[in-house]
């Protein structure tokens, strides 16, 4: 793959192509949003904030963390029920199911050791694009289904996945599904034809973590940037080629490298626990690779089970340790922070403008301003009793949320 330069062609920005799908401005069709940078867009804030968030719905859907993906009308929701795990089409007004697939998978457990079993459920959220949406079990299982009708058009099953299983939201772009497959040993990155499922290139320099890929376009060309079980990578979207890898190995303790790279322009900002911190690396061409330079590191703020966000040169994010923190996108220098945010390392920021919304594992959904002066809250809500790990979808007045085994429709009213 050859890169045009940098001199001629600045960073386009991080877009994922979603072909021909009939799509809207207030559409959620994969993790992390359109452009799986956790922004919505088309919500206007209300010149006051109610007391209140007005419960439209609320339905049973199984067990599990992963964030629903919404298209038009639509919500696809991937729990766990029984003895399967399951794609549920629901009718995001209403909140009556449409259609159901459901195959039989063992849950991301080990009996008797009281491993992992909070999570119960798949972790990987769906993505919807040309008329089909894709899901990833705990287990591995790929799944493509006609996001109409529900018919499975392929399902390939490779039984591998990380020690804590499988967290990777597969991505689709250019006609390919892409997805970090297997586990820290014997794992990789790949590419499979939407249309059939046949595997059209394999990376396999690296295993997987439980962190998910986002794409990046450089002077009209594309590579996929990912987290993997040792190193943050770039590879081709054509053809897996590696283009650039730094290390970023486990750090102290019980860390993991589940926190999905922020893209910024040229600049990629990862983070991981365990006196990591968070850094960032400015990407440079180099004709038919990348390079990269070093641009800042936080040692202070680490992030261990989120995902920062960007927003007009700021980095919000919560911290290993629960802080919800704001640093300078150009230095890296530390603006506020605010302690008690999220849970065990938990917590969903979302970009909706005028504001930005965290939710915590707590199933406390607040609403600060997007400032570098100092943490504050506009509004804090209640909305569910707890298990609140995915995004919270905010699409105009509606705010999705999935909790334990349920999905509620709020509204801001």
């Amino acid at each position: 793959m050859k890169y045009t330069t940098v001199a001629r062609g600045v960073i386009l920005g991080c877009v994922l192509l979603l072909g021909t799908s009939r799509t809207s401005a207030q559409d959620w069709p994969q993790w992390r949003g359109p452009n799986r940078d956790a922004k919505a867009t088309g919500f206007t804030a209300p010149a006051t904030w109610p007391k209140e968030l007005t419960q439209k719905w609320k339905v049973p859907v199984g067990e599990g963390v992963a964030t629903p993906a919404l298209v038009g009308d639509k919500l696809y929701v991937f729990a766990r029920d029984g003895g399967n795990e399951v794609l549920r089409c629901i009718d995001a007004a209403t909140g009556k199911e449409l259609w159901q697939d459901k195959y039989s998978a063992a849950p991301p457990t080990r009996p008797g050791s009281g491993f992992n079993n909070e999570f119960v459920g798949p972790r990987s959220s769906p993505a919807v694009a040309d008329g089909k949406v894709v899901t990833l079990g705990v287990q591995g299982t790929l799944s493509c289904l006609d996001a109409g009708a529900g018919k499975v058009v392929w399902r390939n099953d490779s039984k591998a996945h990380p020690q804590f299983f499988t967290s990777c939201s597969p991505m689709i772009v250019d006609n390919l599904c892409i997805v970090q497959f297997g586990g820290e040993n014997g794992g990789g990155i790949a590419g499979y034809e939407l249309a059939t499922g046949k595997e059209k290139w394999k990376w396999t320099g690296d295993g997987a973590a439980y962190a998910s890929p986002v794409l990046l376009t450089l002077g009209g060309d594309k590579a996929i940037i990912a987290e993997t079980a040792k190193n943050i990578v770039a590879v081709g979207v054509g053809d897996g080629k590696l283009l650039w890898q730094t290390p970023f190995p486990k750090g102290q303790g019980r860390s993991y490298n589940a926190c999905t790279p922020t893209l910024d322009g040229q600049t990629i900002i990862y983070s991981g626990s365990g006196g990591r911190g968070t850094k960032a690396v400015k990407i440079e061409d180099k004709k038919d690779a990348l390079g990269a330079k070093d641009l800042w590191s936080n040692a202070e703020l680490g992030v261990q089970f989120n995902t920062p966000i960007v927003r007009n040169g700021l980095v919000f994010g919560v911290s290993e340790r629960d802080i919800l923190f704001c640093v300078h996108a150009d230095t890296g220098k530390t603006a506020w922070t605010a302690a008690g945010i999220g849970q065990g390392g938990y917590g969903s920021l979302v970009d909706a403008g005028a504001v930005i919304f965290v939710l915590s594992p707590k199933a406390e959904l607040i609403v600060f301003a997007p400032s570098d002066k100092e943490f504050k809250q506009l509004a804090k809500y209640k909305v569910a009793n707890g298990g609140t790990y995915a995004y919270p979808v905010v699409a105009g007045k509606r705010v999705f949320v999935k909790d334990k085994d349920s999905v509620t429709l709020w509204m801001i009213e």
